[in-house]
């Protein structure tokens, strides 16, 4: 069964802070993305991870990154420290990787807390010292290649089975990035989310997504809601609703819009659902 997400569903992801709140009670990202050669995939991360609404967003990325990153959103923290869920790889290339940025990222891979993998770091994602509850975030040619890699072979034009298929393989919960987003979890759980507007196919826009996924499920951890396949599933395919809908509300209908534009448009989706 392929269920197709809603906002009544999407709500469940989303919770009111309250007098009691903290903010480390209401989630702390971790982010290790964007680079010297992709700097702004940091920063559009970082925005959509705000803006969707948590306590703490930790950059740990490129010094250019870094600046970029604190120049447009202050309150991020750049030190190490305690998080509840990681996003990583995205605007990076495994190809230029670094010795030591590859340790790093394996170490995140091999702990406990959640991790959004994207972009640059789903090789490492796939390994087998990657035991970490993992979403991997591909588009239709990462998934191919990440496929070719896992000895799957070319994926059909069925992509709820392949991703299906990659989820058992990995033991992660698949994000198929599309016109259609699919979200599959290992135990073969599947929902489908509709892109909000044609105009969200543009550079960065992943980016944004990648954010919005790591906020809910830092959020969910911080109260324990993340701990299996379906819990992450439902909380990955929340954020594609939530991002198809940002997204709607940033184009008005039919205008040209940019991934900060996504970004910008967030809270009012997240107010949305939460008066539904």
């Amino acid at each position: 069964m392929v269920r197709e997400w809603t906002r009544t569903d999407a709500a469940h992801a989303l919770r009111r802070p309250t007098a009691a709140d903290d903010k480390y009670s209401r989630g702390v990202l971790g982010m290790r993305t964007g680079s010297e050669a992709y700097p702004g995939a940091a920063v559009l991360g970082v925005e959509a991870a705000w803006r969707t609404g948590l306590g703490m967003v930790r950059y740990l990325g490129a010094a250019r990154a870094a600046d970029l990153v604190l120049a447009r959103r202050p309150e991020t923290v750049t030190a190490d420290g305690r998080v509840q869920a990681w996003v990583i790889g995205s605007g990076t290339d495994a190809a230029t990787r670094t010795p030591a940025e590859t340790s790093a990222l394996r170490a995140v891979l091999s702990d406990t807390d959640p991790v959004v993998a994207d972009a640059g770091a789903l090789d490492l994602a796939t390994e087998d010292e990657a035991t970490a509850p993992r979403i991997l975030t591909p588009h239709d040619r990462e998934h191919a290649r990440l496929r070719t890699a896992l000895g799957l072979g070319v994926p059909g034009a069925d992509r709820v089975a392949a991703a299906r298929e990659t989820a058992e393989a990995t033991g992660a919960v698949v994000l198929l990035k599309g016109g259609v987003t699919v979200v599959v979890a290992p135990d073969g759980w599947a929902a489908t989310v509709e892109a909000g507007t044609p105009w969200l196919a543009t550079a960065g826009t992943g980016d944004v997504l990648a954010g919005v996924i790591g906020a809910l499920v830092a959020g969910a951890a911080a109260s324990d809601a993340a701990a299996d396949g379906a819990a992450l599933a439902a909380l990955a395919a929340s954020a594609a609703w939530l991002h198809g809908r940002a997204s709607a509300i940033a184009s008005g209908g039919d205008r040209p819009i940019t991934a900060l534009d996504v970004a910008d448009a967030l809270p009012q989706a997240v107010a949305e659902v939460l008066a539904g």
